[in-house]
């Protein structure tokens, strides 16, 4: 297949998502152009962007790339803290977050590696991973054509699920990215009114073990969805339940498309590396467990995962099992430990009623909303709910 610059390469990137493309990105950073390093994808990530998970904290998505204002979609000032009688709990902080043009993000970042030498295909589908001698050898398809490409190492960003990896023997063990699978669907519409400064977040049992929530995109669409437990029970198909939400609570709506897909909420103690195999972003379960925020989580994923590859690379071989068991050390010295700890806090938080949520909200609505702060708002629903501070003692262990 003439596409491909080589048949052999040092580090084959598998997904390009945030993950992915930061890892790329950062690899040939490092490198230079001392690595052959290639970035694979069914698709052009600007092309068919997720829509969802388009809000970002503008002070940590600063920390790990330049924000570009072609990006921006907007600028958030808050959160709409919703309960299931619509008692509104504000928490207000002037351009504490921003809204991302997902598509321009990603080609910003796509365009960056392609700068420091990465050769990038966003046109291949990728089929089977096999263990060499020397590394590994991966098999894709662009069209009708197939090809085996090599390379010393590998980074797995491409999803949940662990369909790359799945039942490759070095590999048993390693984080799978299915430690707690959740569905998430949404909308993009209009015809909703809404603040375009910020997100509103909907809490209760008609969104079990989860929450729903309406993203601000541009002052007329919105992102409209809800994610749900992965061991909730659903009595109707899921686009029937959101069609049904958005119908009795925004009549006018008028919606333009339906996405769904899996979030990889868990956090486990599973490697994140084996075998010059490296895993990022949702393949590595980097998502938040309650928040359900993923972008620049899986941004420091991907950092993680190059900086790891590079230093392996690097190495004659006596180190690069203590390299790989680094990895996830590495993850949990940055978000992994407190993942783990919001995890074991999650059947407590699951377990507040609609009642206790009404209580709640509804006491935080009538303070001015200067006094409604992020931590004012959580001991407000704990204090609500005494039982499940008991609950939640798992999260200091």
């Amino acid at each position: 297949m003439s596409n491909f610059a080589q048949k052999e390469y040092d580090v084959i990137v598998c997904g390009a998502g945030p993950a992915g493309l930061m890892a790329a990105c950062t690899l040939g950073y490092l490198t230079g152009t001392a690595r052959r390093i290639l970035l694979l994808d069914k698709k052009a990530p600007w092309k068919e962007p997720i829509f969802c998970a388009e809000a970002v904290s503008a002070d940590r998505l600063a920390a790990l790339w330049p924000i570009d204002p072609a990006f921006v979609r907007g600028k958030l000032s808050g959160i709409y803290f919703t309960s299931p009688k619509r008692y509104r709990a504000e928490f207000y902080s002037k351009d504490c977050g921003l809204i991302l043009n997902r598509a321009l993000f990603h080609k910003s970042i796509a365009d960056s590696a392609k700068n420091h030498g990465v050769e990038c295909h966003f046109d291949t589908l990728i089929h089977k991973l096999e263990r060499t001698e020397t590394g590994w050898n991966i098999e894709v398809s662009q069209g009708d054509e197939s090809v085996t490409l090599s390379a010393k190492t590998i980074i797995d960003a491409s999803g949940p699920g662990c369909r790359l990896t799945r039942n490759i023997s070095c590999l048993d063990g390693i984080e799978s990215g299915d430690t707690d699978l959740e569905t998430g669907i949404f909308a993009v519409a209009d015809g909703i009114k809404h603040s375009p400064e910020h997100i509103e977040l909907f809490f209760g049992s008609e969104f079990q073990d989860g929450y729903g929530w309406i993203f601000p995109r541009d002052g007329k669409e919105v992102n409209i969805g809800f994610v749900l437990g992965k061991t909730v029970k659903n009595g109707e198909p899921l686009r029937q339940k959101l069609m049904n939400f958005i119908a009795k609570n925004y009549p006018e709506a008028t919606v333009k498309a339906v996405y769904g897909g899996m979030i990889a909420c868990g956090q486990s103690d599973k490697p994140l590396a084996k075998c010059g195999l490296f895993k990022a972003g949702d393949a590595a379960s980097c998502v938040n467990p309650i928040s359900r925020s993923g972008i620049v989580e899986s941004l420091i994923s991907g950092k993680i995962a190059a900086e790891a590859v590079d230093q392996w690379l690097k190495d004659s071989g006596e180190n690069r099992e203590a390299i790989e068991a680094s990895t996830l050390t590495r993850w949990m010295e940055a978000l992994g430990k407190s993942h783990k700890q919001i995890a074991n806090a999650k059947a407590g938080f699951n377990s507040i009623t609609d009642d206790q949520l009404d209580k709640a909200a509804k006491r935080l609505s009538r303070l001015p909303r200067e006094k409604q702060t992020l931590v004012r708002i959580f001991w407000n629903v704990l204090w609500s709910c005494p039982s499940v501070i008991w609950k939640m003692r798992s999260f200091l262990r």
